[in-house]
This record gives structure tokens, sequence and C-alpha cells, in this order.
């Protein structure tokens, strides 16, 4: 199968009644979001979707996405390269009550006026929630991972206070 770009968006239950399938990239220029949020540019994100309806006549969009990003080390400043993978499992819904009924298997997606879903911004969405909170090397290959960092001065222990429940100590045994 050859690799295209994927839509921007479909209309999730014409793609899962046809049964399609789509693999191919989201370019790295339309992940704005995403490109502000590494220390560099993304690689274009790889793509695998399936859109179909379950044995309980749920439509839905399955799928899988991978980009390199690169971040900047917590530990060390420096920037480094990682790959984020994601698998999601989206279904349309139009109600509360629709969102309530779904299955735990399924995240819920809302469509637009027309009835599309913008597959762009969804499948950003799924990488932004999946990068590192703490972007880090690993300790072997991080160049401060091995050396202790000591910020500041250890405190000796203070002189013993007086507990301040010892009158009532006091009181008690009267």
């Amino acid at each position: 199968m050859q690799t295209v770009k994927i839509p921007v968006s479909i209309d999730p239950i014409r793609a899962a009644t046809s049964g399609l399938r789509y693999e191919g990239i989201v370019p790295a220029k339309q992940n704005k979001r995403l490109n502000e949020l590494c220390a560099g540019d993304c690689s274009d994100v790889v793509v695998s979707l399936e859109c179909g309806v379950d044995l309980q006549g749920i439509v839905y969009l399955r799928g899988k996405a991978v980009t390199e990003l690169t971040l900047l080390c917590q530990r060390c400043m420096t920037q480094f390269t990682t790959e984020v993978t994601v698998d999601f499992c989206f279904s349309p819904c139009k109600t509360l009550a629709e969102i309530d009924e779904l299955p735990d298997a399924y995240d819920p997606i809302e469509c637009n006026e027309i009835g599309e879903v913008r597959l762009h911004q969804l499948i950003e969405d799924e990488l932004i929630v999946a990068m590192p909170i703490i972007p880090m090397h690993e300790s072997d290959d991080c160049n401060l991972g091995s050396k202790d960092i000591v910020v500041g001065e250890i405190e000796p222990a203070q002189e013993e206070r007086p507990n301040p429940f010892a009158v009532l100590e006091k009181l008690k045994s009267k």
C-alpha cells in the first residue's frame, strides 16, 4: 500500500459503513501545536486508521499514530529524539446520553456541524497527550544522569522544641 496523506476530515459514519482504511502520513508542518511543544521540529506522523461498525452497531475509528519528537532533556538541558506512539479508538457521539451508553473500549468524539471529524486535529491531540510529562534521556545516555546535583545546603536539625500539648497531658493526669 502506498503512503498517502491522511485526509484532514472525514465523515465517520460514511467511512465506517464503507469499511475504509487509511495508511499514510500527516505532514509535520500541519502539527503546529505539537511543534510548539518540541525543542525542534517533529517528524511526519505515520498513521494507520480503520473505520468500521462493531457487532453492537457502534461506529468506530481505530488507529495508531507514530512520530519522532525532538525534546529538551530536563536533567542535562540538551536535545534528544524520542518516539511517541499512540493507539486510539473513537466513536462519534451526538448527545450526552450516547456518551453515557458508550462502552469503555471507545472514547467519544464530537462531529462538526456537517457531521465530519477533523482527523489531523484528533491525531495531534492524542500525540500531545502522549508526550512525556518530564522529558529526559535514559539515565545511561544523559550527561548528568550519573551525577547527583545538590541545590542549596541541607540545614542541621533544629533543637527539640517543647511539646505544645504537654500542658494538656498534665491536666489529663489530674
